[in-house]
């Protein structure tokens, strides 16, 4: 048996999340169906997580297993031909049969990014427009995220019986021109959780909520007492860490913007 790790880009706009569900396009969904035509049998696609409807990945992992050794370069071609054109394949490598891309994952990295001003059409299915923000708030806030809390609060499905602390490492929030960017580094991310922070940030922008109240939040844990999510459509999976978990996000991947890796993921796909 073969283990292959895929590394994928995909606009979420048109999906109803990663996992399959039935009567509605996921990206799962895809995957296996062009996998089922290429390989001419079933297989399971796991990925390192779930992402909502409507969030848009960077750098997506998964892998599968298959009795069938492949040529990486054919099986790339291939499965980019059978995707829809909002998937690709940037990247596929055969592994040890130990990897897993959902356990082994120690860290994940995501952004989610503001556009400050009217909503721009080519922009709009990737950002959520606002018209102002208080960028040292927002930096003020934020940082109340940082560090190993229990973020029952911040997740719309909290069971009973799971664990819901988490350690965020990085809440970085990064402005280039109208665009503002908040980069989220962290061990592990519950349902909703970024979008759920983000609401949060959002309502102290608005007078809503004082920075002095995330505490209390903290405390209550309880969802219903916490902003709305924002938007998914200004969400993306970034980065996916295996070997070694960061705990600050490097000045190089903050001074690249989403747009400029699209474009960088663009060129490995056709490759």
């Amino acid at each position: 048996m073969y283990t292959y790790k895929l590394t994928l880009s995909y606009i979420g706009t048109a999906f109803c999340g990663w996992q399959i569900q039935p009567n509605s396009p996921t990206i799962q969904e895809k995957l296996q169906d062009a996998l089922k035509i290429l390989l001419k049998t079933s297989t399971k696609v796991i990925g390192s997580g779930r992402t909502d409807a409507g969030v848009h990945a960077i750098a997506q992992v998964a892998h599968f297993n298959t009795e069938q050794k492949l040529d990486i370069y054919t099986c790339k071609k291939a499965l980019n031909s059978l995707l829809p054109k909002e998937i690709r394949i940037t990247d596929i490598c055969l592994v040890d049969d130990t990897f897993h891309a959902l356990k082994s994952a120690c860290a994940k990295m995501y952004v989610y990014h503001l556009h400050l001003g009217s909503p721009l059409p080519f922009l709009e299915p990737f950002v959520y427009s606002v018209p102002k923000l208080d960028i040292p708030l927002l930096e003020k806030s934020a940082k109340y995220f940082i560090g190993t809390h229990d973020f029952t609060t911040f997740t719309n499905k909290p069971c009973k019986n799971k664990d819901h602390t988490r350690t965020l490492y990085a809440l970085d929030v990064v402005q280039q021109n109208s665009l503002v960017s908040l980069h989220f580094l962290g061990n592990g991310f519950l349902y909703k959780m970024v979008r759920n922070i983000t609401g949060t940030l959002l309502a102290i922008q608005q007078g809503k909520l004082t920075v002095e109240d995330i505490p209390q939040l903290f405390e209550k844990k309880d969802r219903t007492h916490a902003p709305m999510p924002a938007n998914a459509k200004g969400l993306f999976l970034k980065q996916v860490f295996y070997d070694e978990i960061p705990t600050k996000i490097s000045s190089n991947e903050l001074k690249m913007d989403t747009f400029s890796l699209f474009s960088n993921t663009l060129t490995k796909a056709s490759c």
